[in-house]
């Protein structure tokens, strides 16, 4: 395709023009690219695949990336319009290849995935004013690295030596580190990093959410000094770009960072971490959904680099794929915390007398505790004793949740608040009924028995990590210097600090964190999760359990209490033993029995609209055009897929939706054919204003 322009200068040479293949980074789904620039005589020489120019578009000047470089255009010379400027530094020529695969992958738009690869702020640069020169923010400005490393333990040595074997060799390879929590994953990351340096090799490193996870970044910026460059959405946007700088610059050798990471700028990749691997947060919830998992194996593939995927509750899909190697033992030979399952079945809500005996024992000692409940709030719901109504949200079919702290009751979907009521406005009753609890009251309740100064309660959620209502004490006691978004490293860096406390909230108490001086756990609710309709409850559920047990008795003796209303569960059980290998050997047979990834692949497509009846017609639609491609008689029976729905979903933000899955034995023909019919559908006019969303591999 290409842009075209009415005439051409009189003053441009004759001579046919390079040509520039540029993808404007626009979000419209119906514009597909590239569209052919030719490239004036004074800019043929810098650009290269990778550039940034800024281009006329229609009436607008538009950011775009190139794709391609190419000799001659379908369009005459004269008709193509140049572009008007280009931008330093462009994006690496492998990411866009990069980009490209990903757009296909996941049934998104090469626009929207180059979007991904871009310097941060790329998007404001159109004026081509140069960046003033930005300091390293204080908290990631350290001085040259620190030869002193603790002594590798034989098992740490042992799987080791292949990851360093396949970087000296230059030999792409994926390996999944699967160790106990407290075995010592982190000091392996850093000797491999460690070896891809030696190689003058870059390595990348993810982590689930930084701020979750300050320990492991500290460390890689205190071995490798101003080498490693952090980048993630709580530094400033001048910030974050001048380290995405030092990286495309080759100052940084090593990204430490969240999934976005992932397509860090750094040339000659020898090493990409994924630290906990089996986080939910590494799937992106925008277009693309690309999973970070997978953009780093196909980037480590493409670089001949080694991916290290670590784990101490690993998803059955890595289990399955990639080969191990374990860490069976805690570093100096610790005992894993001994495991109580409480059966709550009989028993009041709130808190077993074991569990608040556990507490006082601690408080006693003068030790520290974490406390896990999977719900935030104070209250789930609430309802009036007169007339029944429960209070809810008017965008979502989803009940309001009770912020005591703040005073209202918010939706946990799309963010609605309204003031607590006092009273019913159906009927004017002011018996308004509370129903169960979530941290914030948990905290109250711990707090109102526990903290007489002397054993802090600290909560930590989402609304403590997003400055949404916290708790009243931990408003007032947050240091202004402090800020709202550094909110959680604050409270974790107070509760590390503490002579003793309790730490509660939601399952961010149980995302690596190492506190040596905590001896208990306690997880509350804890069959929760398996009550979600979800091929993934138990896998989750496991995962929860063991990790909230890792954080316990890192320093000696520790134990763990898990309340349950099923403690007969299989999840439960097998995380009570410490029994990965026999939870993730039952999880695969359950899933290959009933052909769930990894013995298959689903792709998730929900139609969206104001009205029901416009989202079933369109879901319709997709589905009519879809079957025929994966089911039909020319499909092969290895080949064929299951297309299930429409069904409907809960309205979202407003909106009526309506989901249809795909399960498939073969990736890319599902992909295809998903990917060909909503593109279809989406084109016709009659489901305009119905928007279409694409998740392969949903989580």
């Amino acid at each position: 395709m290409a842009a075209i322009a009415p005439i051409a200068s009189p003053s441009e040479p004759s001579a046919s023009p390079a040509i520039a293949q540029v993808q404007p980074i626009t979000t419209a789904r119906a514009l597909r690219g590239p569209f052919d620039y030719r490239l004036a005589p004074e800019l043929r020489e810098g650009v290269e695949v990778g550039s940034m120019l800024v281009v006329p578009f229609g009436p607008r000047e538009i950011l775009g990336v190139v794709v391609a470089l190419v000799d001659s255009s379908d369009v005459a010379e004269e008709k193509l319009l140049a572009p008007l400027r280009a931008l330093e530094p462009g994006v690496p020529a492998d990411l866009v290849a990069l980009a490209e695969w990903i757009a296909a992958e996941y049934c998104s738009t090469l626009a929207r995935a180059l979007g991904l690869v871009l310097p941060p702020g790329a998007a404001r640069r159109l004026s081509g004013r140069k960046r003033r020169a930005v300091p390293r923010p204080r908290h990631l400005a350290v001085g040259s690295r620190s030869p002193q490393a603790p002594r590798l333990t034989a098992e740490q040595s042992a799987v080791l030596a292949p990851i360093v074997d396949a970087l000296r060799a230059r030999r792409s390879e994926r390996r999944l580190l699967h160790g106990v929590t407290g075995s010592g994953k982190t000091e392996v990351y850093l000797r491999a990093a460690a070896a891809a340096l030696e190689q003058d090799r870059g390595a990348i490193v993810l982590v689930p959410e930084i701020a979750l996870t300050p320990q492991i970044v500290s460390r890689f910026i205190e071995r490798f000094g101003d080498t490693v460059a952090v980048l993630h959405s709580r530094l400033r946007p001048a910030e974050r770009y001048a380290e995405w700088r030092r990286l495309r610059e080759g100052e940084a050798r090593v990204c430490v960072g969240p999934r976005s990471a992932v397509f860090a700028p750094i040339g000659d990749l020898g090493l990409i971490v994924v630290d906990e691997e089996h986080d939910a947060s590494y799937k992106h919830e925008g277009d693309p959904r690309y999973d970070a998992r997978d953009v780093a194996a196909e980037r480590a593939t493409r670089c001949d680099a080694v991916l290290l995927l670590g784990s101490a509750t690993p998803r059955p899909e890595t289990v399955h794929r990639v080969p191990a190697s374990v860490l069976a033992t805690r570093v100096d030979r610790r005992p894993l915390p001994h495991v109580q399952v409480l059966d709550m079945r009989g028993e009041a809500h709130g808190l077993h007398p074991l569990t608040a005996q556990a507490l006082a024992e601690v408080r006693a000692a003068r030790g520290k505790a974490i406390v896990l409940l999977n719900r935030r709030g104070w209250s789930n719901f609430l309802s009036c004793r007169s007339c029944g109504r429960v209070w809810s949200c008017p965008h979502c079919d989803v009940a309001l949740v009770l912020h005591r702290g703040g005073g209202y009751v918010a939706c946990h979907h799309c963010g609605y608040r309204e003031p607590a009521p006092a009273r019913c406005g159906d009927c004017s009753s002011t018996s308004v009924a509370r129903h169960g609890a979530g941290t914030e009251r948990l905290q109250h309740d711990l707090a109102s028995v526990f903290d007489d100064g002397g054993f802090p309660v600290f909560r930590l959620d989402a609304d403590v990590a997003g400055g949404g209502a916290p708790a009243a004490a931990e408003r007032a006691s947050r240091s202004p210097a402090d800020g709202e978004q550094d909110g959680v490293g604050a409270l974790l860096r107070r509760f590390e600090a503490a002579d003793s406390g309790v730490l509660i909230g939601t399952q961010m108490v149980a995302k690596g964190h190492d506190f040596p001086d905590v001896t208990l756990g306690v997880v509350l609710d804890a069959d929760a999760t398996l009550r979600f309709p979800d091929f993934r409850a138990e896998e989750r559920t496991f995962a929860l359990i063991a990790q909230l047990a890792g954080r316990a008795g890192r320093g000696g003796h520790g134990r763990v209490l898990v309340q349950t209303i099923a403690p007969d569960a299989r999840a439960i059980v097998h995380a009570a033993r410490h029994d990965s290998d026999g939870f993730l050997k039952g999880e695969l047979e359950r899933r290959r029995a009933l052909n769930y990834p990894p013995f298959s692949h689903l792709v998730k497509v929900v139609c969206a609209a104001e009205e029901s009846a416009r989202a079933i017609a369109a879901a319709g639609a997709v589905r009519e055009r879809l079957a025929p491609m994966l089911t039909g008689t020319g499909v092969g029976a290895a080949e064929r897929a299951v297309v299930l729905g429409p069904a409907a979903l809960f309205r979202l933000r407003g909106r009526e939706r309506q989901v249809i899955v795909v399960k498939a034995p073969e990736r890319r023909l599902a992909v295809r054919a998903v990917g060909d019919a909503v593109q279809h559908v989406a084109s016709l006019r009659e489901h305009a204003g119905v928007s279409f969303s694409v998740d392969v591999d949903p989580q």
